[in-house]
C-alpha cells in the first residue's frame, strides 16, 4: 500500500499532469482561458482575486523553499533553524489567510450573483471543492501542528521523499511516521496537479507578468469620443473635386 500511495500515484499524476498540458493545447487551444466574468460582476472580484492570486504566489513560494531546499543548505548559509521555523509558520499563515479570505470571496461570488452563476461549469465546481481541500489542510498543518501544536520537522522526511520522487529514486519510508494531515495534503496536492489541465488553470502558463499585482482583466469604456468619419473613396474625392472645378469656371 505505501508503494502504491507514495510512488505509483505521485508518478500517475505527474504523468497525467504532462500529457493532459499536451492534449489540452492541442485539442482545446480556445478553452486556455481564464473564462473571465469580469463584465458580469466586477466589485467583488475586485478584492478578491488580488487576495486570492497574491496569497497563492506567497504559499507557492513557501512550498518551493520548504521542499525544495534542504536544510543543509540553510544550515551553510548560517540561518538559524528557529528564525527559519518562524518565518516559514508566520509567512505560511499569512499568505494562508490571504488565500482563504481571497477564496471564500470568490466562491460566494460565484453562488451570490446569478449571471456568475450560471457561467459556472461542474469542473469549476470541483477545482474551487478541490482547492478548499488543499487549503483546508495546509492550514491545518501549518496553524494546528506547527503555530499551535508541538511542531512537525518536515524538512527532514516529507521534504527529503518529495525530492526524491522527482530524483527518481522515491523514499517512501519517509512518509510512514508523517503525521495524517500532512500525508493528506501530500496526496491531495499531487492529486491536484493531475486535476490542473483539465480546468481553467491552464492560464496561468500564459499569464502576463502584470497578473502578479493587478490578476485581472481591466475594460475600459470609450466615452465621449466621437468616431472620425471614413475618408471617402478615391473615385468619390475625384469626382467631388471635377464637380467643384467646373462649377467654379462656369
Amino acid at each position: 500500500m505505501n508503494t502504491v500511495v507514495w510512488i505509483v500515484l505521485p508518478y500517475l499524476c505527474l504523468a497525467v499532469f504532462v500529457g493532459g498540458h499536451v492534449w489540452r493545447w492541442r485539442h482545446d487551444q480556445f478553452g486556455w482561458t481564464t473564462h473571465t466574468s469580469q463584465l458580469l460582476e466586477s466589485r467583488i472580484l475586485r478584492l478578491g482575486s488580488p487576495l486570492f492570486h497574491l496569497g497563492a504566489f506567497g504559499v507557492i513560494g513557501g512550498h518551493a523553499m520548504g521542499l525544495l531546499v534542504p536544510a543543509s543548505v540553510t544550515a551553510a548559509l548560517r540561518i538559524p533553524e528557529h528564525l527559519y521555523h518562524l518565518t516559514a509558520v508566520w509567512g505560511g499563515t499569512l499568505t494562508g489567510a490571504m488565500l482563504v479570505a481571497g477564496l471564500v470571496l470568490l466562491i460566494a461570488r460565484r453562488f451570490a450573483d446569478r449571471r456568475v452563476r450560471h457561467t459556472t461549469t461542474p469542473m469549476d465546481k470541483v477545482l474551487y471543492a478541490a482547492l478548499a481541500a488543499m487549503i483546508a489542510l495546509g492550514m491545518t498543518a501549518t496553524v494546528a501542528v506547527n503555530l499551535l501544536g508541538h511542531g512537525y520537522d518536515y524538512r527532514e522526511t516529507i521534504a527529503v521523499w518529495f525530492r526524491s520522487v522527482f530524483w527518481f529514486s522515491p523514499r517512501s519510508d519517509l512518509m510512514i511516521g508523517a503525521p495524517l494531515v500532512y500525508q493528506l495534503h501530500a496526496v491531495g496536492g499531487f492529486l491536484f496537479l493531475a486535476l490542473w489541465p483539465f480546468t481553467r488553470l491552464v492560464h496561468v502558463w500564459s499569464a502576463p507578468l502584470a497578473y502578479l499585482w493587478r490578476p485581472y482583466v481591466v475594460y475600459r469604456a470609450r466615452r465621449g469620443l466621437v468616431p472620425a468619419t471614413p475618408p471617402a473613396p478615391a473615385a468619390v474625392r475625384e469626382t467631388t473635386l471635377r464637380t467643384v472645378g467646373e462649377r467654379s469656371h462656369g
